[in-house]
């Protein structure tokens, strides 16, 4: 056994061995990430590094970093090594963009397989596959609106970081000073949206428009992933729902954290996900 663990030891001491351990330590426990741009503030901020959780929902495909070529062969297609848990209601995910696999991106998972979504000027409804019981259960009556015929949530996750914003920033996906509604219709003229226009009667009518809303219905083991800043991201609303195979693992703890004038967030580094989610202390507006 000592020679063994000698052994061990003198490999873990290589250059060889430490490459080998850092790659495991990446491809099954761990990765860093960053938050590059400003779709899930308040929650997380431009400029927070944190781990991804990779364990959090099964063990995805490992892949070489930045050039991201998958080093295990997915021999059932669902982009696991290790088939795990699904993201539930809520959850904030890790996940390959679905246009672009070589792309990370971090949203909040609001619906999945089943469920049926609306969104309409400054507000978003859930109905979740499992109905009306299961709402009456889980949600404050006081969220339960009638839709289509049918109960939905209004907005039903309740984190502190989720906020509409008076008019969407500029940036490199918007490129527009508008609110997210009026960029879906835009993006719909254009056939790059993924929701269908519909006409909700329990609903306001909006001038000039034919429809009220738009509605998606969740296909099965994909989620319907939306950023906190709902004015300004880039999400499901546009490229549709993100596969199960995507799913990379779940944000756990941020190990840095600086604004854009680079000073240092002290008060962020070290933070769980959870926490910042969910202490007031932590929510607040990016510079």
């Amino acid at each position: 056994m000592r020679k063994i663990l000698g052994k061990l030891y003198a490999f873990s001491s290589s250059w060889t061995g430490t490459i080998v351990i850092v790659l495991l330590f990446i491809f099954f426990v761990a990765q860093a990430f960053v938050i590059p741009s400003g779709s899930m503030k308040n929650s997380l901020l431009i400029g927070d590094f944190l781990f991804v959780k990779k364990f959090a929902y099964g063990v995805a495909t490992p892949h070489i970093p930045w050039i991201e070529v998958p080093v295990w062969f997915d021999g059932d297609g669902d982009g696991h090594v290790i088939e795990g848990d699904r993201p539930e209601r809520g959850d904030i995910v890790v996940f390959r963009y679905p246009k672009d696999p070589k792309t990370y991106y971090v949203k909040r998972t609001f619906a999945k397989g089943g469920d049926e979504v609306i969104f309409a000027p400054k507000a978003m409804y859930l109905r979740p596959f499992e109905g009306d019981a299961y709402i009456d259960e889980h949600f404050d009556k006081d969220d339960v609106v009638i839709l289509l015929g049918k109960k939905f949530v209004r907005e039903p996750y309740k984190f502190k970081g989720i906020h509409y914003e008076d008019k969407s920033e500029k940036d490199n996906f918007v490129g527009e000073n508008a609110d997210a509604f009026t960029i879906s219709v835009a993006y719909l003229a254009r056939n790059a949206y993924a929701m269908e226009p519909a006409v909700v009667m329990e609903l306001n009518n909006i001038s000039n428009l034919p429809f009220n809303a738009f509605y998606y219905r969740v296909p099965n083991d994909h989620f319907f992933m939306v950023g906190d800043n709902r004015e300004n991201s880039n999400d499901s609303r546009f490229w549709g729902p993100v596969p199960y195979k995507h799913i990379v693992g779940k944000p756990w703890f941020v190990y840095f954290s600086w604004d854009k004038d680079y000073k240092v967030r002290w008060e962020r580094i070290g933070r769980f996900v959870d926490t910042l989610q969910t202490d007031e202390r932590y929510i607040r507006e990016q510079p």
